[in-house]
C-alpha cells in the first residue's frame, strides 16, 4: 500500500512539474468541466484516444468533481450542457443500474430506497405533485438523493454573477443534443486530427440501452420544469451569450 502511494505521489509531482513547464513555454491550458449525463463520457474517450493537439493547446480532462472556481483564471475552459428533463431520465436510469457496465458505483441508502419505490423516471416526476403527502415527500426524497438528478448545473458555475465573471475564459459550450456537430466545431477548435470521432457503442459513450421507458407524462413534464427551473435559466443564459458572440462575430464562445 505505501508503494502504491508513493507511485501517486511522485505521479502527481511529475504531472506538476510537466504542467509548469508547459505554461513557461506560453501553451494555452483548455479545461473540460464534465457535467454529469450530458455526453462528456463520450467527449472525454474522444480526446483520450487520438493524438495530442497542437502545440498551442494543453487539454485537462477533468472529473465530475471540479467546477470553474478550481479553473485559474485566465486558462480556458469548455463544457456541455443538454435539456434538464432529458437529462434526468438519463440520470434516473443509469443509476438505477448503478453505472454498470463501464461503471460500477453502488447506491447510498437513500438510492436504494428511491429505486425500491420508484421504477420508472416517469412514476418518480409524477409523484411529485402527488395528493399523496408521503407519496410526495418520498419523491422529493428520491430527487435529492440519486446522483446526477439531484445535481444541479449551478453546482460547477456557482452563481449567474460568477459565471458572467468568467466569460472571458470560456472557449466552447456544447449541447448533448448535438454533440456530433459541436465536437467537429470543438475538433477545428482546439487542432485536433480528423480522425479524432466520437464513440458508437453505448460502453464507451456511457449511454443507457435503447429499449429503456423514456415517456414522461404531461403532469411529469410540468413537475420536472418546476423543478429544474434554475437549470433552464442557465440554458436560456448560455444561449444568449452564444447569440451575443455569433452577432459579434467573436469565437469565443461558439456552438
Amino acid at each position: 500500500m505505501r508503494q502504491v502511494s508513493l507511485r501517486r505521489v511522485l505521479s502527481r509531482v511529475k504531472q506538476k512539474a510537466k504542467r509548469v513547464i508547459q505554461r513557461m513555454q506560453g501553451k494555452q491550458f483548455v479545461h473540460f468541466l464534465h457535467i454529469g449525463k450530458t455526453g462528456g463520457s463520450a467527449f472525454k474517450y474522444a480526446i483520450e484516444q487520438c493524438s495530442p493537439p497542437s502545440s498551442r493547446y494543453v487539454i485537462c480532462l477533468h472529473p465530475h468533481g471540479v467546477r470553474l472556481r478550481d479553473v485559474p483564471k485566465g486558462d480556458r475552459v469548455i463544457f456541455l450542457l443538454r435539456d434538464p428533463i432529458s437529462r434526468f431520465v438519463s440520470g434516473f436510469y443509469s443509476r438505477q443500474r448503478q453505472g454498470y457496465p463501464r461503471h460500477f458505483s453502488r447506491w447510498n441508502p437513500d438510492e436504494k430506497t428511491a429505486f425500491d419505490h420508484f421504477s420508472t423516471p416517469n412514476r418518480l416526476a409524477i409523484a411529485l405533485s402527488s395528493p399523496d403527502t408521503e407519496e410526495k415527500a418520498r419523491a422529493q426524497a428520491a430527487m435529492k438523493s440519486i446522483r446526477h438528478v439531484r445535481s444541479s448545473y449551478w453546482d460547477w458555475f456557482e452563481s449567474e454573477g460568477y459565471f458572467r465573471s468568467r466569460l472571458s475564459d470560456i472557449l466552447f459550450i456544447g449541447f448533448q443534443e448535438r454533440l456530433t456537430e459541436d465536437f467537429d466545431i470543438l475538433k477545428s477548435k482546439l487542432g485536433l486530427p480528423d480522425s479524432a470521432e466520437l464513440p458508437h457503442d453505448d460502453f464507451h459513450a456511457h449511454r443507457n440501452p435503447t429499449n429503456l421507458d423514456r415517456t414522461l407524462e404531461d403532469e411529469a413534464i410540468a413537475n420536472l420544469k418546476d423543478w429544474y427551473k434554475d437549470e433552464f435559466k442557465l440554458i436560456d443564459l448560455c444561449n444568449g451569450i452564444i447569440l451575443e458572440h455569433q452577432a459579434l462575430g467573436s469565437s469565443i464562445v461558439a456552438a
